[in-house]
């Protein structure tokens, strides 16, 4: 998968951050420092729907993202329900 919301808790000081990435990788705190923290959940993110002006626009990261999602459009939908039925078939 190429995008990814993660989730991190500091094993130091209990301070939560999420940050997005292309992998589910090991993070530093930027509350205290404390460096090598792993993700303790990860919302992919490769695939999505944004509504925009009335219409609903399925968005999908590339394999070759980096330091950015760089989604691209598949689709715009009248309805949430099409973008989604569309996403279940691509």
């Amino acid at each position: 998968m190429a995008w990814y919301r993660n989730h991190y808790k500091c094993a130091r000081c209990d301070y939560e951050w999420p940050d997005e990435w292309s992998c589910m990788c090991d993070d530093d705190c930027p509350q205290c420092g404390a460096r090598h923290m792993s993700p303790y959940e990860s919302d992919d993110l490769t695939e999505v729907i944004s509504e925009e002006d009335g219409e609903f626009v399925v968005l999908r990261s590339p394999e070759t993202a980096g330091h950015y999602a760089d989604y691209y459009e598949l689709g715009s939908f009248a309805t949430r329900a099409e973008a989604e039925a569309f996403l279940a078939t691509a």
